[in-house]
């Protein structure tokens, strides 16, 4: 048998706060064990002449709460198991044990394995002095955060927010950094130190920028985000955003959204997509912050008439997403190695393939070329067509080849124009000739897209330039020779 572990809480910091059961715990008890000395109350058990056993130099021996935490539960279960069962050990945590206490949580988790038995006795938690000396009701909405795991998705700003073992100013600048990323940088945040207990208490109003240039950050210290109706802060949430899409889709929003389906704005996602790209090849970041949220907006109202369907909403896909982000990169989520791009590539492909077995896919039976998409641009899709079969050897051995085929297609197409073929016959040697030239693209490594897209930019610019100098001269296009304008266009070639 084991001793009787028994897990009681100090309360906040105020020795008038232990309730008589706790005091009479901690009397009866055959060994007393603290989690840390560092707590007001410790003067009370001096007084009481406990003899009591900390467990501070624990946090002296790792880098890491959560070591610190394991390695006290475990010589926690450890004295448990040694002792008989008219062994009562007491372990003493500040506040209430389950309020952020992560080693009563490994406790609960393992003494029913060990066959120990753990009792839980409550005690002040400090949220009970921070509802009072913060002055706000928990009802109207609440949530309690840890600093030492806070991220920005966790923040409602309609909610009172608590932020716990704001340890030091370090912490307190990692929460600054946190809250800043939806508050603005003014916001009144209030930082209160060893509330309720007298003579140490203080609270501090202080704007966010200055969060960690507040003094006094111990053990027993917290911040508290006061809750705020301000929609502009909402403005910052993917929530608010599902809820205005919804919003605008329903009867009593926008007549012009509600009427949409997928085939309408189906135009609408390329066109924002190739404002983006626009954005990308201008270095534009103040543009592309635009286009993106323009381009966000049709992946949501797609989803928005799929949820009203009732098959799936925006949080499935995002769900979708994670999921595959996750499975396809065993070098980053799991157990695997990458050393390099091409063999976090090769991961990836790995992973698609076991996706399409779980789902009844034998990939061996499929074609080479599938997976790309029926309606991509034809440049990009020839490209992707030639990487494919080239991944199962159909494919020439260096460049060269592909030159060779160039002049071969650009061959025929001359015949074809000069013997006078029909104007389909020699389209599709024309269509030949571009298959041939994605191919190069391939061989050196460039995308056909952006390549050409970048002629045309440079086209442009130099077009625009014969333009500006013909302006400059009086003289419109159609005024000028063509053995002007190819003059101008040779100078344009050192211009820009």
């Amino acid at each position: 048998m084991s001793a009787v572990l028994k897990v009681v809480g100090l309360g906040s910091g105020n020795p008038d706060r232990l309730t008589m059961g706790i005091v009479k715990t901690l009397q009866q008890a055959s060994q007393i064990y603290v989690r840390t000395k560092e707590h007001p109350v410790m003067s009370m058990l001096e007084e009481l002449k406990l003899e009591v056993s900390s467990f501070d130099h624990i946090y002296e021996a790792h880098d890491s709460f959560p070591e610190v935490y394991a390695s006290i539960a475990d010589r926690l279960l450890e004295l448990a198991s040694a002792g008989d069962e008219q062994s009562v050990i007491v372990y003493a945590v500040p506040g209430h044990p389950m309020v952020a206490e992560s080693t009563v949580q490994l406790l609960r988790e393992h003494c029913p394995q060990k066959g120990i038995s753990l009792e839980i006795l409550g005690g002040e938690s400090f949220l009970d002095e921070a509802f009072i000396r913060l002055g706000f009701d928990p009802i109207e909405g609440f949530q309690l955060l840890d600093s030492t795991g806070i991220r920005s998705s966790m923040l409602q700003p309609q909610l009172h927010t608590v932020i716990g073992q704001v340890y030091d100013e370090f912490t307190a600048s990692e929460v600054k950094l946190c809250l800043m990323e939806l508050y603005p940088d003014d916001y009144q945040v209030v930082v209160g130190h060893a509330l309720g207990v007298e003579g140490e208490e203080q609270v501090l109003q202080v704007p966010l920028y200055e969060l960690d240039r507040a003094l006094g950050y111990g053990n027993l210290s917290l911040v508290y985000v006061p809750r705020s109706d301000d929609e502009s802060l909402r403005q910052r949430t993917f929530a608010r955003l599902h809820e205005i899409v919804g919003i605008l889709r329903s009867p009593e929003g926008c007549p012009w959204d509600r009427e949409q389906t997928h085939a309408s704005i189906r135009k609408n996602l390329i066109e924002e997509t190739y404002e983006v790209l626009e954005t990308i090849d201008d270095d534009d970041p103040e543009h592309m912050q635009e286009e993106l949220g323009d381009l966000l907006l049709q992946i949501m109202l797609h989803s928005q008439m799929e949820e009203e369907e009732g098959t799936f909403s925006v949080f499935d896909v995002i769900q979708g997403l994670n999921d595959k982000l996750i499975f396809r990169h065993p070098h980053v989520f799991g157990e695997n190695k990458a050393k390099d791009a091409e063999a976090a590539l090769q991961n990836w492909d790995a992973m698609k393939a076991e996706e399409k077995r779980r789902k009844g896919i034998e990939p061996e039976k499929a074609s080479a070329l599938d997976g790309i998409p029926r309606d991509l641009p034809a440049l990009m899709k020839a490209y992707k067509l030639q990487k494919k079969a080239s991944k199962v050897g159909f494919d020439w051995d260096s460049i060269e080849g592909v030159f060779d085929k160039i002049e071969e297609e650009l061959g025929e197409l001359r015949q074809a124009v000069a013997e006078g073929q029909s104007v389909d016959e020699q389209v599709g040697e024309l269509g030949d000739l571009l298959f041939a030239a994605a191919n190069a693209a391939r061989f050196l490594d460039a995308d056909p897209e952006e390549a050409l897209s970048r002629t045309n930019r440079k086209f442009v610019s130099r077009f625009r330039y014969i333009e500006d100098v013909l302006h400059a001269e009086g003289k419109t296009l159609q005024e000028a020779s063509l053995d002007e304008m190819e003059e101008i266009w040779q100078r344009a070639k050192n211009e820009v």
